[in-house]
């Protein structure tokens, strides 16, 4: 038997990277119909909810119903109009396929009802780690794509990253993350993205960026001590903020770091991390050693970091 393989280039973990910094707009569709939550509906006979009730959970993904693929709300709505009573729901559950029979409630207007809060597609911005110099591959984020509501991974089917222009940052306390704030709608597409897993999404830049790269770091060179945070937080300027790591964490072949933001500008303009740094590569005697992943809460000058390793182990 002849097995061929498909293999797609991704950079060594030994390899010269570009960092980037810059921030971006990140807009994605699901790979079907994400359940999100559920509906309580108000019937004559009382308080109902029929795909609960037929076993559906949240996290699940709709593949098809009543026979129909189903990958876009048009797509539900149509499939429903062919329905009578009961019906039968295929959805994907962490990777198995279960089936559900559904018994929709029809409302006044005439239309079946089904009880469900769902999600098709996402955008937001963050922030670009790495671009490989070689072949256009980056990886960002540093973390995954969730549903807000459920914490679920989002199954990304197709999407693309795009240029955005940072106005400011809101900047987080009391318990709140803040948040860069930007616009990027019907910007230029500035690559695809194709994989969206626990530790960052990754696809193609459209263009490699005349930059220089630098060596990435091993996880066992990472040490406590000063590092530099490249991000975007004003138009489309991407810059160098010292920081400093209190603390390495090597737990269950994942590598993160305890960061402290030290530059006065950054503190000035942001508060320390906010929302959308997300992915801004952190350096370290001149190399790639990570990426800024989370804030803390209660202190917004401090939060985590992911080593470039465990990044590109999930690329």
């Amino acid at each position: 038997m002849l097995l061929t393989f498909l293999l797609l280039a991704l950079p060594a973990r030994a390899a010269e990277l570009i960092p980037m910094g810059q921030a971006v707009g990140i807009e994605a569709k699901t790979d079907g119909l994400l359940i999100t939550g559920f509906a309580e509906l108000e019937t004559p006979e009382g308080t109902i909810s029929p795909a609960k009730d037929a076993g559906l959970k949240e996290g699940d993904v709709i593949r098809s119903v009543a026979g129909r693929d189903v990958r876009t709300p048009e797509d539900l709505a149509a499939a429903l109009e062919t329905v009578q009573e009961k019906t039968t729901i295929r959805v994907d559950r962490g990777g198995l396929e279960k089936k559900c029979v559904v018994t929709p409630y029809r409302g006044e207007d005439g239309k079946l009802q089904l009880g469900l809060w769902l999600r098709d597609g996402v955008t937001g911005i963050g922030t670009i780690t790495y671009c490989d110099p070689a072949t256009g591959a980056y990886g960002a984020l540093g973390h995954g794509i969730t549903d807000e509501e459920s914490g679920k991974l989002l199954p990304i089917e197709r999407g693309e990253i795009v240029r955005a222009d940072i106005s400011g940052a809101r900047q987080g306390g009391d318990g709140e993350a803040g948040e860069l704030m930007g616009s990027f709608q019907n910007a230029e597409s500035f690559g695809s993205v194709e994989e969206n897993s626990v530790f960052g999404i990754f696809g193609a830049m459209a263009e490699i960026p005349a930059l220089d790269s630098v060596e990435t770091a091993a996880d066992d060179e990472v040490h406590t001590g000063d590092v530099i945070i490249r991000a975007t937080v004003a138009g489309q300027e991407t810059r160098d903020y010292s920081a400093k790591i209190d603390r390495v964490y090597r737990e269950q072949g994942c590598t993160r770091y305890l960061i402290t933001v030290t530059d006065e500008s950054l503190l000035k303009a942001t508060g320390g991390i906010v929302q959308g740094m997300s992915g801004s590569p952190i350096l370290q005697d001149g190399k790639l050693i990570g990426a800024v992943t989370h804030v803390l809460l209660n202190d917004p000058t401090r939060g985590y970091g992911l080593s470039i390793e465990t990044m590109l182990s999930a690329a």
